[in-house]
């Protein structure tokens, strides 16, 4: 492995702001060609921009960077790093270079990085400093042989002589993306996303969301994640529209921030309304400019949901999304449309139905069965593992999502868990979702996530992990009370206790498969 001292720095959508075009690059053209100095991307760290003539630059400087480095056609270029101008301008010099831009996971373990390097073939890695030493041991582990490189937030470019990327470039077809899921067995499986595949992302966001030029997005979750990769950023380059960046989650900072840039909307994911709920200080909210946030990534308890819009005045639009479906399927429209609080609303841009898991046949309105998806957002597939890829997109081009849910009478689909979470007990189907809500409407939970256990009486028993609010007393018993009130003793816990913090993936999702395993352990 050889140590490359290269340092990257700084310097609602309607038909038609639409191009014809699916990739990358033509949308950054364009947004250059027709708003260059508009400034897209804002620094909460530094007060810099950069303007889209400035993003498509800096993108073709990094492509023509990266081709000098020698890595084959359509290869995997990797980055790690938090949120910052730079990271989303490599993003694109990878993309626009025909790369497949591989984004690391910094919340996960060594091992698990050293899996993506290895499984990718990565040869090139970025990495943001404060990570550098982690990424070089990864890397090492890999055992590929591959070239390190720095990434720098916030500084000034100090590239290698190199000319300007002038072709090919990708095509709508070319992968674009390969994006690893926080599975909660086994290793990450690599989700192929095409150009075609992350603009339709965007462009679905956009119009669900109706995203115009106007709009300044907050892009408060790791661009890692499908979420904030191909929500925010994506979202805003299809709709032409400003981003700022924070390089992390402040609950300190978060609506001075939002304030301070003038931003229109976020994205965040459940457990970020409950830290913002938990802060008791009244924040500075534009409500003329600030038009709604967006929930995604886990299903949001209806309680939290109540609770944050009567105490802010800002409606949350409950969506929901795949990675292998470059994020969102589902969204609930903007008001005065119809929000249906505990549902993620109706399809934007894709088909989306509820089958029998067995036979595929579409169930009736109310009727329980595995949510399918199918569209130009839909994967590729799974990184060299075609019989995941079979197992999971059918011969006509549907998606199993995994997850079970129902649709009603106007066509919002109701998410009640996924299929491998299902808690079986003396052979009826209990939902864990619909347990967690109970916990998490009692005043002192912040968190709350309840699994299954092998049982000889019944197969499986139910036990649940909570997470208090500052300040708050742990008291079991009550706590069981409280869920024998509502619940009935069939269905409650036998078990409930108290965690630090929960197990989450990059997203912010409980990963409920986990907690047997943290439990055991404690």
């Amino acid at each position: 492995m050889r140590f490359l001292p290269i340092i990257l720095g700084q310097q609602g959508i309607g038909e038609e702001n639409m191009i014809e075009s699916k990739t990358i690059t033509d949308y950054l053209r364009h947004n250059a060609k027709t708003a260059g100095k508009k400034n897209w991307l804002y620094s909460t760290e530094t007060g810099r921009t950069v303007t889209w003539k400035g993003a498509y630059k800096k993108a073709i400087e990094v492509a023509g960077q990266l081709k000098d480095l020698g890595a084959a056609e359509g290869s995997s270029v990797a980055f790690a790093s938090n949120n910052s101008l730079n990271a989303v301008l490599l993003f694109l010099g990878i993309t626009v270079a025909g790369y497949r831009a591989t984004p690391l996971n910094l919340v996960a373990g060594k091992q698990n990085i050293a899996y993506v390097l290895g499984h990718s073939k990565t040869k090139i890695v970025f990495a943001e400093r404060n990570y550098g030493s982690f990424i070089y041991d990864a890397a090492l582990e890999s055992g590929e042989d591959m070239t390190l490189c720095s990434l720098d937030r916030e500084g000034d470019y100090i590239l290698p002589d190199a000319d300007p990327f002038d072709g090919p470039f990708p095509t709508a077809e070319d992968a674009g993306l390969l994006m690893y899921t926080s599975g909660t067995t086994g290793n990450p499986k690599g989700v192929l996303l095409s150009h075609k595949n992350l603009i339709t992302g965007g462009e679905n966001v956009a119009a669900a969301h109706q995203l115009t030029e106007a709009d300044i997005g907050y892009c408060v979750l790791p661009i890692y994640h499908i979420n904030g990769l191909a929500v925010t950023v994506l979202g805003s380059l299809v709709s032409g529209g400003g981003l700022v960046l924070p390089p992390r989650f402040s609950k300190s900072q978060f609506w001075q921030q939002v304030y301070d840039h003038k931003c229109t909307w976020f994205s965040a994911v459940p457990t970020l309304f409950s830290y913002l709920l938990s802060n008791d200080e009244t924040p500075l909210i534009n409500h003329e400019r600030l038009r709604f946030a967006r929930s995604a990534s886990a299903p949001l308890s209806p309680e939290i949901h109540r609770q944050f819009e009567e105490r802010f005045g800002i409606p949350i639009i409950e969506t929901m999304g795949l990675t292998e479906t470059t994020a969102q399927i589902l969204s609930n429209p903007l008001p005065p449309g119809k929000r249906k609080i505990g549902s993620p609303g109706i399809g934007y841009g894709n088909e989306v139905k509820v089958v029998n898991p067995e036979t595929f046949a579409d169930c009736a309105a109310g009727i329980e069965g595995e949510i399918v998806i199918r569209g130009d957002n839909v994967m590729m597939g799974y990184l060299d593992q075609p019989d995941e890829t079979k197992k999971t997109i059918t011969a006509d081009g549907w998606l199993r999502s995994g997850d079970l849910g129902h649709v009603d009478e106007e066509g919002y689909v109701y998410v009640t868990g996924r299929i491998k979470e299902l808690i079986i007990k003396g052979g009826e189907n209990i939902a864990p979702r619909e347990i967690d809500e109970v916990l998490l409407s009692y005043s002192g939970i912040l968190e709350a996530a309840a699994f299954a256990l092998p049982c000889d009486n019944y197969g499986q028993r139910i036990e649940a992990c909570v997470r208090l609010k500052d300040g708050e007393e742990f008291d079991e018993a009550e706590l069981l009370a409280y869920c024998h009130s509502r619940l009935g003793a069939f269905k409650s816990p036998d078990r409930i206790y108290e965690l630090e913090d929960l197990p989450k993936g990059p997203s912010g999702k409980v990963q409920r498969m986990k907690l047997a395993e943290v439990v055991s352990a404690a």
